[in-house]
């Protein structure tokens, strides 16, 4: 077991941990960890792209009011503008490092598409493989940095504190090495928590194994409060096939002229919203959720074989080729999906810098919540959130890490009294148990007596998950699973705080949108709802 010692720790290797080592410069020492390949994260697998106001005939005041619409009137707009504002100039940015944004021509302007929820075409993309672009040109800027250390298959525990009352801050992160089995003490002066979301929780989900809340969860167990964890966004359409574990299909098909039909292949969105295909993800995803119920339908069809075989092989390579390897030929006949978890919109607590309320710990991107996303994230503002507060959390952090000082010395993880675990299965069963109920109980369509059973179930769940991590060795599968029932608990309990449907939140009990504009604010100290 070894102890490393760095000025900044950056957990997780996506779009927002990699912008925060990028944007922080070469002054400093910096240890940027990865669960598994650098490529593990969610960013490498996003299709759609990243909004930004670059049309002249577009403008920042329509790309701020579209947000606030998506999000349901719960968009604070404070952050709304950062957002918006600071988005031509992270573009300019990802275009220095590498990232060739689709273009009509090789010198030409950009080629901008159109998804859920925006008025105008502002969807920079790379065809339909951006965050493979964006992944890989980051990925090849870092491992350029001498002052950048690289640290794959890792999994943090905890976060190590230092200090009581007003001095206590965050110094660093017990980490698990997955290759070795062993625990390594990682110290900084600053920490910095980009490790993703949570949609694991769910029995389906769009999104790579690693989203399993760690960075919420380990806030959360050190003293920081979260917000608005009930919001969890399901994508309306990943594709159904017993093959294709999580592949998304871009909301571009519907932005480029997709059109949702039911088995016998009638068009139904229209009925729902006037936006129809174009309407907001929560709309589309309850939509789709509302005629599976009805119809007793194992999925629905997304149809955009109207267009050119040339159009659709263009536009949406990736995409074709997949669905072409399972048999689908989306330029001639429609392609079958289903709802899946996707995004998760509340987070850590943090200001427009990325603070969070333990001094020396920062949180970007997914795992953050800056109120940027509301009731329900727009399309394409998640990228775009990671490098506008990636680049003010490094700006933040710079500024002041010559007057942090270093953290003194920490005990090694201590694993001297615990055993190897014989019943592994344990594990599997309450993972298995945890992600089906979530579904069940808490998924697009909620009541108050669903929350009520699953929050008696995760009480149990924690219970025994809690006893099973005193006794035995720590594994990834363990770690993840004591990590996935906190997020469980704190999507329950936000649930319950909410007696409204508002955006992602849609609970039978109280079908109409309450007057009152709140989050759903949760302190460790708090008493359960």
């Amino acid at each position: 077991m070894a102890t490393y010692r760095h000025d900044v720790l950056i957990i997780g290797s996506g779009a927002a941990g990699l912008s925060v080592a990028l944007r922080l410069g070469t002054d400093s020492r910096i240890a940027l960890l990865s669960k598994g390949e650098l490529t593990s994260a969610s960013t490498y697998y996003a299709q759609g792209g990243i909004a930004a106001v670059l049309d002249e005939k577009d403008s920042l005041d329509s790309h701020v009011a579209d947000t606030h619409v998506a999000g349901a009137g719960l968009c604070h707009d404070d952050a709304v503008r950062r957002t918006v504002e600071d988005a031509p100039e992270a573009i300019r940015w990802l275009v220095d490092q590498g990232v060739g944004f689709t273009r009509f021509d090789e010198d030409g302007p950009f080629h901008l598409t159109r998804e859920g929820g925006h008025s105008h075409r502002r969807i920079l993309h790379v065809a339909d493989a951006t965050g493979l672009a964006v992944s890989g040109a980051l990925i090849d800027q870092v491992r350029q940095r001498p002052n950048v250390d690289l640290f794959e298959h890792r999994t943090a525990v905890d976060l190590i504190l230092e200090g009581d009352g007003d001095q206590r801050r965050c110094v660093g992160a017990y980490i698990h090495n997955t290759m070795t089995g062993l625990t390594d003490v990682f110290l900084a002066r600053a920490v910095v928590l980009a490790t993703g979301g949570a949609s694991k929780v769910y029995a389906y989900t769009s999104n790579p194994d690693v989203a399993t809340g760690d960075g919420i969860a380990m806030a959360w167990r050190a003293g920081c409060r979260v917000a608005n964890m009930e919001f969890m966004q399901f994508h309306p359409t990943v594709l159904y096939h017993p093959k294709a574990k999580s592949f998304l299909i871009s909301e571009a098909v519907r932005g480029e002229g997709g059109r949702l039909l039911l088995p016998d292949g009638t068009r139904f969105m229209p009925r729902f919203d006037e936006r129809a295909e174009l309407a907001p993800r929560d709309v589309v995803a309850r939509a789709i959720d509302f005629e599976m119920k009805r119809l007793g339908a194992d999925c629905l069809y997304l149809d955009i074989s109207h267009k050119s075989a040339d159009f659709i092989i263009e536009h949406f390579p990736t995409i074709y080729a997949k669905c072409l390897q399972l048999g689908i030929d989306m330029t001639k006949e429609p392609i079958p999906v289903v709802p899946a978890a996707h995004y998760t919109c509340g987070g850590v607590m943090t200001s427009l810098d990325g603070e969070t309320d333990l001094p020396g710990l920062y949180a970007v991107g997914e795992t953050a919540f800056t109120g940027l996303h509301g009731a329900n994230r727009m399309a394409s503002n998640s990228l775009l959130e990671c490098f506008v507060f990636g680049s003010a959390a490094a700006r933040h952090i710079a500024e002041r890490l010559p007057h942090w000082p270093q953290p003194g010395e920490v005990p090694p993880w201590d694993d001297s009294q615990v055993t190897n675990s014989d019943e592994d299965v344990i594990i599997s069963h309450n993972w298995d148990e945890l992600r089906r109920f979530m579904w069940d109980y808490v998924g697009i369509v909620r009541t108050v007596k669903r929350l009520e059973r699953a929050q008696h179930r995760i009480e149990l769940l924690k219970r025994e998950i809690a006893e099973y991590y005193s006794n035995y060795r720590i594994s990834k599968d363990l770690l993840e699973l004591r990590n996935l029932v906190v997020i469980g608990e704190l999507i329950i309990r936000c649930a319950l705080q909410r007696k409204e449907s508002r955006g992602l939140h849609y609970i039978l009990d109280y079908p109409d949108m309450a007057d009152e504009i709140r989050d759903s604010i949760l302190a460790p100290d708090s008493d359960p709802a």
